[in-house]
């Protein structure tokens, strides 16, 4: 399959798992937070060990030690500028508000969904970067990146569904959130294929290693540790799972 078809199919797959968390709000009367917590770092294990092990030191062997490292800075540096400005809130602190009139629910579950579409721009970038690499490391970053968007999609359906009491209106906005992911993808393949060599595929894994790092140290371990019940250890051993699967798939590929 063409690799631009694939990177941004991968991407769509990503953003559509949002929905997956709209869903779940209303099949499900009462979610285990234990297997959101161990998800999440699970995620993160497997994030953090092929941005390091993969894509960091791709991105030095083809563009240098000094260059790559800026490229990864200036990738985590992007993100938390975004995640400055637009805070990004997670199930708990939104679904804590439920009780409050419905016209600020709704816009509540509004502008979470803004800021996560946001959010899921540069992840929808990192994906199709990742595929430019090669089918595995897209595959594998779609399926990590896809894992943490599902609370996201709770995150923004729960609010906008207490207010409109409309499941179906809480999940289309959910859905357009998800949708930033392969819009970031469609971007990405116009800035980079005109360019395309082996110095931008490399400077452009390197930013988003920096990108991946910085989600999973300030998104996915926080919520995380919030879920894990005082349980640390189900989270440490999630993230180590997910280190070690990540790490043996390499191995594998390799």
């Amino acid at each position: 399959m063409n690799v631009i078809l694939t990177g941004l199919i991968l991407a769509l797959f990503a953003g559509l798992s949002t929905t997956i968390g709209s869903a779940v709000v209303f099949f499900i009367k009462e979610m285990k937070t234990s297997y959101l917590a161990f998800s999440l770092a699970f995620s993160t294990g497997v994030m953090i060990t092929i941005s390091f092990i993969e894509m960091l030191p791709k991105g030095i062997e083809a563009i240098g030690y000094e260059k790559a490292i800026i490229m990864f800075f200036g990738g985590a540096g992007i993100i938390f500028l975004v995640d400055y400005f637009i805070p990004h809130e997670y199930i708990l602190e939104k679904v804590s508000n439920v009780k409050k009139q419905d016209a600020k629910l709704l816009k509540t579950g509004l502008f979470v969904g803004l800021g996560l579409a946001i959010h899921n721009f540069p992840e929808g970038f990192a994906v199709f970067a990742g595929n430019l690499h090669s089918a595995e490391t897209g595959i594998i970053m779609a399926i990590a990146i896809a894992i943490h968007n599902i609370p996201e999609g709770i995150a923004v359906s729960i609010p906008v569904y207490f207010a409109t009491k409309k499941k179906r209106k809480a999940f289309f906005v959910s859905f357009l959130s998800g949708m930033a992911e392969p819009l970031g993808a469609i971007i990405a393949a116009l800035i980079l294929l005109p360019f395309l060599s082996d110095s931008v595929i490399g400077a452009s894994l390197a930013f988003v290693a920096g990108i991946m790092v910085f989600i999973c140290f300030d998104e996915l371990l926080p919520t995380a540790k919030k879920y894990c019940n005082g349980n640390s250890h189900l989270m440490i051993f999630g993230l180590l799972i997910g280190s070690l699967v990540m790490g043996a798939t390499l191995v594998i590929l390799n």
